[in-house]
């Protein structure tokens, strides 16, 4: 990727500064604990239900510090703020197009734990955006572990994680997590349930190649390579693919996040179209 724009001021760095560190990518270890967390990669919306009760306990509260906090010059954190601030460009632009205003949201790094809003958030969680404060937070440690484990490697695919969680902030500004909120509550299952989770998903992958198809227009980001890097990163997080790796079979009806080809298909969508009427997921649910 090619970033030589103005860094996000958005950038909320947390690292260093306390919380604590748990054994192993997850509480147990072993292949279960490898296979909760992939399964928990790009939660996205609201992961209160996996967090603890919004709060942590004192003894995790007192924990040493484990690592100094970085400069402000570290590439990882130069890195997000540099994708933070393209994202920034491009959605108020496209919010100014339908006559609204783009509020940023602000991404917070940390380290092992932290507290946001939805509860009090965990590495093994995975990436994720927490409509109640509109943040998002990255362990980026974890993250690159996960990508490792994945097979999703590259610094285009790291950006397509961050616009994916920006592409949730961009939901709730629109209120289409409201209105997806209440269509669950009316489910009459939770297989119900879930497919409305995952078109809410899909649409955050095609908002996510949406970014990339202004980021490229306007300042030509875009290096070889970098469009298959984004494309196997989707794949590599669909619910398929991390089902029958930790479980041995797929199950569509628990899917909440989309299959492998409809994550890189909607993510292509938007990468090609560059519209918002492109990323209509919800098509037939209204």
């Amino acid at each position: 990727m090619r970033l030589d724009g103005p860094e996000s001021r958005n950038v909320e760095d947390r690292r260093g500064a306390g919380g604590f560190r748990r054994g192993g990518i997850a509480v147990g270890g072993g292949l279960g604990g490898v296979a909760l967390v992939l399964l928990l990669m790009f939660l996205g919306v609201d992961p209160s239900i996996l967090l603890d009760d919004g709060s942590l306990n004192p003894q995790q509260q007192q924990a040493e510090q484990r690592q100094a906090t970085p400069s402000a010059d570290d590439p990882g954190r130069r890195f997000v703020a540099q994708v933070l601030g393209d994202t920034e460009m491009v959605w108020k632009d496209q919010f100014q197009k339908i006559g609204r205003a783009y509020r940023d949201p602000v991404l917070v790094l940390f380290s092992g734990a932290t507290q946001s809003a939805c509860g009090a958030a965990q590495s093994q969680v995975g990436p994720f955006y927490c409509p109640n404060d509109q943040r998002v937070y990255i362990d980026l440690d974890f993250m690159a572990q996960l990508q490792r484990q994945l097979g999703a490697n590259g610094d285009f695919a790291a950006a397509y994680i961050i616009a994916h969680e920006v592409g949730h902030h961009v939901q709730n500004q629109l209120g289409i997590l409201e209105l997806t909120r209440g269509m669950q509550q009316q489910a009459t299952d939770r297989a119900e349930a879930n497919a409305i989770q995952v078109r809410v998903e899909l649409q955050a992958d095609c908002f996510a190649g949406l970014w990339a198809n202004h980021a490229e227009r306007a300042r030509s980001i875009l290096e070889q390579g970098d469009v298959e890097e984004g494309l196997n990163a989707a794949a590599a997080v669909g619910d398929d693919r991390l089902q029958r790796r930790s479980q041995g079979q797929v199950q569509p009806e628990s899917f909440t996040h989309g299959s492998s080809e409809e994550r890189m298909r909607w993510f292509r969508t938007g990468l090609q179209r560059g519209e918002l009427a492109a990323c209509d997921t919800f098509a037939g649910l209204r």
